[in-house]
């Protein structure tokens, strides 16, 4: 039986000013699927993630989340993106709020969920990614690590359909990489649909179920990791491969 559609790209086209920043980008991910999205510095892929969120407006194409379109500012974006969670870079937590209360906030205030089950599931949340501990704690009391999974926890406590991950370990120092990675690879394997922009090319190696390469707006080749990493079809994800050290990795094959 074939795998339902998540969310659908079609026809994408997203400009900032006179520059096309993606240029007719299509993209289906499916339920349970994990899609790692790879590129050069500029060529889209955080802008991608963005549209598919709805924190762009787009000029050509549409985002689908189950056949109903992501546009920003619509009525129902708020709606929408309670089901397509991100995660930056930037931990974006609140600093005068303890742990608890900044997963908990968005369940209580957006969802008006009953705040003893909101927190026991955050205690939960909290317990599989290690950080049980520091639920009483304050952001400025956390490593970079340990505040990007607790964003993480904040984003699957809303019970998201797709999660999209962008450059999570950009901002980090090389020792808490794994940290995070390592949380990303159990939810991979629980069976939740992502879309992951990365850098970690042994990461991207050992999660993905699907490879998609873009380069200047445009996906330039779309293939399994292990056929994307060993034998890239085009020069241009050849030369791309090449300008990253395969070891020591952060992430080995058989995670």
């Amino acid at each position: 039986m074939e795998q339902q559609t998540v969310l659908s790209v079609k026809g994408l086209v997203k400009k900032f000013g006179n520059d096309t920043i993606l240029k007719g980008i299509d993209l289906d991910v499916k339920k349970g699927e994990v899609v790692v999205v790879l590129g050069p510095s500029g060529c889209g892929k955080s802008t991608l993630l963005r549209c598919m969120n709805g924190l762009e407006e787009i000029q050509g194409g549409e985002v689908l989340l189950e056949n109903t379109k992501v546009v920003k500012n619509a009525k129902n974006i708020s709606e929408l993106r309670q089901k397509i969670g991100m995660v930056f870079q930037s931990y974006d937590l609140f600093p005068h709020k303890t742990i608890l209360d900044n997963i908990t906030l968005a369940p209580l205030k957006v969802q008006h969920r009953n705040k003893s089950e909101a927190e026991r599931e955050a205690r939960e949340l909290l317990a599989r990614v290690g950080l049980s501990e520091k639920e009483k704690s304050y952001p400025r009391q956390l490593s970079g690590g340990q505040k990007q999974r607790v964003a993480i926890v904040r984003a699957l406590c809303m019970h998201p359909e797709i999660m999209l991950f962008d450059e999570v370990t950009a901002a980090l120092d090389p020792e808490m990489v794994r940290e995070v990675l390592d949380v990303i690879l159990e939810l991979a394997r629980g069976g939740l649909t992502m879309v992951i922009v990365t850098h970690e090319m042994q990461f991207a190696r050992a999660v993905a179920d699907r490879v998609i390469f873009i380069d200047e707006g445009v996906i330039v080749e779309e293939e399994k990791p292990d056929v994307f990493f060993t034998a890239p079809k085009t020069d241009r994800a050849r030369a791309f491969l090449n300008t990253f050290e395969f070891a020591p990795a952060h992430i080995h094959e058989n995670a």
